[in-house]
């Protein structure tokens, strides 16, 4: 029997592409998971008793835990499931499988250069003690073998689902806007770039409806690129959402725009595309590799440039068809597909 704990503790953080990762992947894990075969555990914090149902394992997380995890030897196999995590088995008899998201912080604004080095020297102890590492795209895999070690550990890219929970009776979302609206969803901070969008409104009956986790110290500069281009009244930053209202925002919206400059995969574009919105993202990072060639592209953030590229992509996805198009791309992405990957990957350390 392979004894395998899934390493859920960040679920501590709702609203993040972090908890979504391992709620969907661990939801998956259960449906394909050979009873005879694998046993998981959901290392979860307590607040989260129950995420994965009644009837599964939990091993709850304490504080004590970045200092010592008792019962480890139990588990034949640790998935660690993110790269900065403090929380890994000390013996070396349980295997290590590492998810690696993406390494953002060598790209985010005023990072210092002894923090961004702190953290690699992390990430990098953390490969040291797995023996198997995944990454989320291809471009991720690119990053960490351009500034870390993996010696010969395998290593390969498995690609995060998409498991859009649709509310179609769901009619009441805290803001209806009152004209068409341009949809953004993620944590609001720099990386995320969204104080670019603002300049899209102009000229054009719309609105820009921004939906996560908020920075306010980031939330002071969109509001001011706002104002700069004459559009605050039409601007709505609704901070976290709720799933039903998730789901009601992507199913309204005219347009998704995600010009992040550091992301990983992007869940948001996967999201959108589901819905078959067109969706206008920066050329950064993962993005290209995520959206291909059904979504449009901001190749700088001139506000001319911007408005001339969701312009040019608006006409073309209306006269064009593409909805069906951006579907069919959103669909490569899905939850099962990885954790049948996944368990691949587990069975390859499974005890003889």
């Amino acid at each position: 029997m392979n004894r395998i704990l899934i390493d859920c503790e960040r679920t501590k953080h709702p609203h993040t592409g972090l908890f979504h990762f391992c709620l969907q992947l661990g939801s998956a894990l259960i449906r394909y998971a050979d009873p005879g075969r694998e046993r998981l555990t959901f290392y979860v914090p307590r607040g989260q008793r129950g995420l994965f149902g009644p009837g599964q394992d939990y091993f709850f997380y304490r504080r004590f835990h970045k200092f010592w995890i008792p019962r480890t030897r139990s588990f034949n196999l640790w998935h660690c499931t993110y790269q900065n995590s403090r929380l890994l088995p000390p013996s070396s008899n349980t295997r290590v499988v590492l998810t690696i998201h993406d390494l953002n912080f060598l790209v985010e604004r005023k990072a210092e250069p002894a923090k961004i080095k702190k953290r690699i020297r992390q990430v990098q102890a953390n490969i040291d003690r797995a023996d198997h590492i995944v990454c989320i795209s291809q471009f991720t895999l690119t990053t960490v073998t351009t500034h870390l070690r993996l010696g010969n550990r395998p290593v390969e890219v498995i690609y995060n689902g998409c498991n859009v929970n649709e509310f179609p009776a769901f009619d009441q979302p805290r803001y209806r806007p009152a004209h068409p609206y341009i949809f953004s969803l993620g944590t609001v901070l720099p990386k995320k770039n969204v104080h670019v969008l603002p300049c899209l409104l102009s000229g054009i009956d719309y609105e820009l409806v921004i939906a996560g986790i908020l920075n306010s110290d980031y939330e002071k500069v969109i509001r001011a690129a706002a104002r700069h281009h004459g559009v605050q009244d039409r601007v709505h930053l609704l901070g976290p959402i709720s799933e039903e209202e998730k789901s009601w925002y992507f199913r309204n919206c005219h347009a998704f725009a995600f010009p992040s400059l550091a992301e990983g995969f992007g869940f948001p574009v996967v999201e959108a595309m589901y819905y078959g919105k067109p969706v206008f993202l920066s050329d950064h990072t993962s993005l290209p590799e995520i959206g291909g060639s059904e979504a449009y592209y901001f190749t700088d953030f001139d506000p001319a440039a911007m408005q001339e590229v969701f312009n040019r992509g608006m006409r073309d996805y209306q006269t064009q068809g593409r909805a069906e198009q951006i579907r069919k791309r959103a669909s490569r992405y899905s939850w099962d597909q990885a954790a049948r990957d996944y368990l691949t990957v587990y069975r390859k350390w499974q005890p003889q």
